[in-house]
């Protein structure tokens, strides 16, 4: 047994209950019911499946004897579906965060839950698309010499769902920028009629910043080497250089939950409430925005 795949396996365990705690107190938290959060069980359910996929396809590789072709081709499809679905609610989350800031007088308004209900589901639809494409045959079990290092996809497909992340990840970028102009406006205006709301409001544009440098760091470092060896590379190159690139990105769906879930306050006292049974009295009463999200 490569130590590799037994890496990825405990990886995928830790993910999935990891993720499984979100969903459980986003599920049992009737408060939790507003569009940002269902976009943050989205992006817990997604990563929640990617940690299984990620155990069932060391239980394919490994304890399924003979091996099956179908259930490689499932265990890769499940893989794709929620790593696809995994981004499509991050960039989600950062279009969220975007017109809370661009259309602030209307957001509440337009964005109902229902309509978030259905963007959500749509993207799921996209994406368990893409999760079934191994199955319905564009894989490379009967070539192997066309397989990417994401065996059984082929190179093409490699290719091609690499160059469309990379693509996502620069629309989650140019957003951000944008977010931070608005804040910045934000703060000047409040600097020109209010200097003491001024500097706690550039307190909070401070905070905001480290806080969107973080997500876009944190995803660039796990994701980008990995998409862009993806890009390059073939079966034949090492598959020591694989998982050294494949780990990091499979840990971003553990630091998600993180930067997306344990860090709202609304989420730490349902935390609280469900560990101990009380809010400590340092916690902030302020109404949550979906900035904290």
């Amino acid at each position: 047994v490569s130590p590799w795949d037994i890496a990825l396996c405990a990886t995928g365990t830790a993910v999935a209950g990891e993720n499984a705690l979100v969903l459980a107190v986003l599920f049992y938290t009737p408060s939790l019911r507003a569009p940002m959060f269902l976009l943050i069980g989205s992006l817990a359910l997604a990563d929640l499946l990617a940690g299984l996929g990620l155990v069932a396809n060391f239980a394919v590789r490994y304890l399924l004897r003979p091996p099956r072709e179908g259930a490689e081709l499932a265990a890769a499809g499940l893989l794709l579906a929620a790593f696809s679905a995994s981004v499509c609610s991050l960039l989600a989350i950062t279009v969220d965060r975007y017109l809370s800031l661009y259309n602030a007088l209307t957001y509440h308004s337009e964005r109902t839950l229902g309509f978030t209900c259905a963007m959500v589901l749509l993207m799921w639809l996209l994406c368990l698309g893409v999760g079934l494409l191994p199955l319905l045959g564009w894989n490379c079990l009967r070539d192997q010499s066309s397989c990417s290092i994401l065996r059984p996809v082929t190179k093409d497909n490699a290719a091609v769902l690499a160059v469309t992340f990379l693509l996502l990840f620069a629309l989650m970028m140019q957003l951000y920028l944008q977010i931070c102009k608005i804040a910045f406006r934000h703060a000047q205006q409040i600097a020109v009629q209010h200097q003491f709301i001024a500097t706690a409001q550039a307190t909070s544009t401070r905070k905001g910043l480290s806080t969107l440098s973080l997500i876009l760091g944190t995803f660039a470092l796990c994701w980008i080497p990995f998409a862009i060896y993806s890009l390059v590379a073939d079966s034949s190159y090492p598959a020591v250089y694989t998982y050294s690139l494949a780990l990091p990105a499979t840990c971003n769906s553990l630091i998600n939950p993180i930067i997306y879930a344990f860090r709202n306050p609304d989420i730490q006292k349902s935390l609280w409430l469900a560990c101990c049974g009380c809010i400590p009295s340092t916690f902030s009463s302020r109404p949550r925005t979906s900035s904290d999200v």
